[in-house]
């Protein structure tokens, strides 16, 4: 019987996504140092996919956008939802080809004049976490806000449809709204992040 120094297995893994919408990489760099300066920790060494469905016909230099990601301090990861030309320039450029497609528009229903769609959303009540997330952990409250009576350590998540309250310090990954909700908020005690 030998001995095995090895296993390869599938795993889920949380990854930041950039949602590219111009080819501008001067205006890219400037909204990024925007966005990272409001909490420079909190982004640092976090690792990022470039969805490119928004310029999916476009020309992209993805030595200099990689260049700019890693200069912002992320972990470039790879792109998705690029042509087959952007993926094969990708690839030249050391980035990861990722099949990812949940982000892919389709085109909306037709509907008749007469009628008149409303969509509710409706929220439940805030789920409560007594205690700290720790480090590998990911809670996610669905359709609510999340209330953690506790810690967020490095290395977990919490994600919230609504906003996220934590009564203690965030050290690791909070995100509000995950559903696209515009005013949804992350509160807590003490940002380590």
């Amino acid at each position: 019987m030998s001995d095995q120094i090895f296993e390869l297995k599938g795993n889920l893994f949380t990854l930041s996504v950039l949602h590219l919408y111009s080819t501008d990489i001067n205006l890219l760099a400037e909204q990024l140092y925007v966005k990272i300066a409001q909490a420079p920790k909190f982004f640092e060494g976090a690792p990022i996919v470039v969805n490119l469905i928004e310029v999916k016909n476009s020309t992209i230099d993805f030595v200099h956008l990689k260049s700019l990601i890693e200069r912002m301090s992320f972990n470039a990861v790879g792109v998705c939802n690029g042509s087959d030309e952007q993926h094969k320039q990708a690839k030249a450029a050391g980035l990861s080809v990722l099949n990812y497609s949940q982000d892919v528009k389709s085109e909306p229903a037709r509907v008749e004049p007469n009628t008149s769609v409303v969509e509710k959303t409706v929220y439940l009540p805030a789920q409560i976490i007594n205690g700290a997330v720790r480090s590998g952990q990911q809670v996610y409250a669905k359709d609510r806000d999340l209330v953690v009576l506790g810690a967020v350590s490095h290395g977990a998540e919490v994600i919230a449809d609504g906003n996220v309250h934590i009564y203690g310090t965030l050290r690791g990954r909070a995100i509000a709204g995950a559903k696209g909700l515009e005013n949804a908020y992350i509160f807590c005690n003490k940002l380590e992040a």
